[in-house]
C-alpha cells in the first residue's frame, strides 16, 4: 500500500521515547494519517500515568489502554515458569509480554479497520520479530510500519533532538537515557555505560534499580517465606491463598527488598549480535527457584531430564517470537502433563541476593528416606547392585574385550 493511501494507523504506544517521537513522524511522513495509540497494560504501573494526555498532545486521535495483566500472567508467565524455560539465564521478561500486547494490537487494528500497524522496535532488536510474528498470526496481510527501519534518525540522542524540536513531552533526559522495558515481571536496562561489558552496573547509584536494592544494601537478617503449588501453579504465599498475579507482586516486594533477581547478561540476540543488559526480576527469580525445587521431589528422572532438554526449545520459541506456533502449543501440552503431580510446599530464605532452600514437602514426593538412607534399611538389598552393574556395564566390557583381542594381532 502506498504511503498516501494509508489513512489510519494503529500504533503500539508506551509513551516512551520511541513511540512518542513516532506519532509526529508518521504525521509528517505518511500524509497526515489518523493515529490510534494502543497501550498494553502489563503492569508497568507509573509509566501509564499521563499517557492519554501525552498521546493526544503529540497527535494521536485517541488512546486505548488495555489491561492485559491477567492474560500476561495466566497465558504466558505461569506456563513458562512451569516449563522451566530460561534463555541463557534470562527469565524472558520482555519476551513474555509481547505475545499478549501484539495480539491485542492486531485485534484493535482489525476492529478499527486500520490500514496499518506501527511499532517502535529498532531494526537491531528482538522485539520487532516478536511483534510482527504475533501480528501475522492475528491480522495476516496487515501492513506493518517500523520507523526505525525507515527514518534517518540514527540514535536515541537524535530521537531526543527530534522530540525537542517538535515539542514532544518526554519523561527522560540525556543523562538517564537507558533503554528500559518494565512490566509486573521485570525491568530491563540497556544502553549508556552498559554497552561496555567492562563496566560494572551502577547497582548502588540512586535511581538505577527500581524494583529492589543492591544485595549490599539488603537487610543483614534473612527473610523467610513459604510457597504452595498445585499442579505447578503457585496458589498460596505464607499460608494465604492468592492469585498467581498477587503472589508475583508480593514476591517482587519481598525479593526486591533482599536484593534478589539481578542478572547482568551478555546474550545472543535473534538478529545475530551479542547485547548486554541488566535485568531485575525479583519475584520471578523466587518463583522459578521454588518451582524447580518442588520438581526435584515430584518428577521422575526421565521426565525431569527430558523436560530440562525441552525447556531450551521452549525458551527459544518465546525469545524468538514464535509463541503462536504449533510447536510451542505442543510443548505446552507436554509441560501441562508433567505438572499433574507438582503439588506441595516450599520454604525459602532470602538473604542479600541469595535464595536458600529451607525445606520442601509433597504428598506426591518420590523421595524415600527409607530407600536413600545411609543407615540400616529393610527395603534395599545392596547385593542386587552386583547383577545390575554387570548388565549395565556389559557394552563397556564387550568393547574392551574386542579391543584387547585386536591389539594382540
Amino acid at each position: 500500500m502506498a504511503k498516501e493511501n494509508i489513512k489510519k494507523i494503529v500504533l503500539a504506544y508506551s509513551g516512551g521515547l520511541d513511540t512518542s517521537v513516532i506519532i509526529p513522524w508518521l504525521k509528517e511522513n505518511y500524509n497526515d494519517p489518523e493515529i490510534i495509540a494502543v497501550a498494553g497494560n502489563v503492569g508497568q504501573a507509573d509509566e501509564l500515568e499521563g499517557l492519554e494526555a501525552r498521546a493526544l498532545k503529540t497527535g494521536a486521535s485517541k488512546l486505548y489502554v488495555e489491561d492485559l495483566t491477567e492474560e500476561f500472567v495466566e497465558e504466558v508467565i505461569i506456563p513458562t515458569v512451569q516449563a522451566g524455560a530460561k534463555y541463557e539465564g534470562y527469565l524472558l521478561g520482555t519476551a513474555m509480554a509481547r505475545p499478549v500486547i501484539a495480539r491485542r494490537l492486531a485485534e484493535i487494528a482489525v476492529a478499527e479497520k486500520a490500514d496499518a500497524i506501527c511499532h517502535g522496535c529498532t531494526g537491531k532488536g528482538n522485539d520487532q520479530v516478536r511483534f510482527e510474528l504475533a501480528i501475522k498470526a492475528f491480522a495476516p496481510g496487515m501492513k506493518i510500519i517500523a520507523p526505525w527501519r525507515e527514518w534517518d534518525i540514527k540514535s536515541r540522542e537524535e530521537e531526543i533532538d527530534y522530540a525537542e524540536s517538535h515539542n514532544v513531552p518526554l519523561k527522560i533526559n540525556r543523562e538517564t537515557n537507558y533503554s528500559k522495558d518494565k512490566n509486573l515481571w521485570h525491568l530491563s536496562h540497556e544502553g549508556l555505560d552498559l554497552e561496555d561489558p567492562g563496566n560494572e552496573p551502577l547497582y548502588q547509584k540512586k535511581g538505577f534499580l527500581e524494583m529492589g536494592v543492591s544485595p549490599q544494601d539488603a537487610p543483614d537478617t534473612p527473610a523467610e517465606l513459604t510457597l504452595e503449588f498445585e499442579k505447578g501453579r503457585p496458589v498460596a504465599l505464607n499460608g494465604e491463598k492468592k492469585s498467581a498475579k498477587e503472589i508475583i507482586l508480593e514476591l517482587n516486594k519481598l525479593g526486591g527488598a533482599n536484593g534478589i533477581g539481578l542478572l547482568d547478561l551478555v546474550e545472543n540476540r535473534l538478529v545475530g549480535m551479542k547485547s548486554r543488559g541488566v535485568y531485575e526480576t525479583p519475584g520471578g527469580a523466587i518463583l522459578y527457584f521454588a518451582h524447580e525445587y518442588l520438581e526435584t521431589i515430584t518428577l521422575d528422572k526421565m521426565t525431569q531430564h527430558k523436560k530440562a532438554e525441552l525447556s531450551v526449545s521452549f525458551a527459544d520459541l518465546l525469545y524468538n517470537g514464535q509463541w503462536y506456533t504449533p510447536l510451542r502449543e505442543a510443548l505446552s501440552a507436554f509441560v501441562t502433563k508433567t505438572q499433574e503431580r507438582v503439588t506441595g510446599k516450599v520454604k525459602l530464605k532470602l538473604y542479600k541476593g541469595n535464595i536458600i532452600k529451607a525445606g520442601v514437602w509433597s504428598d506426591w514426593s518420590l523421595y524415600s528416606e527409607e530407600i536413600a538412607t545411609f543407615g540400616e534399611d529393610a527395603v534395599y538389598d545392596q547385593k542386587d547392585a552386583n547383577g545390575f552393574i554387570n548388565l549395565w556395564g556389559l557394552p563397556v566390557s564387550t568393547v574392551a574385550a574386542v579391543n584387547r583381542k585386536n591389539s594382540k594381532k
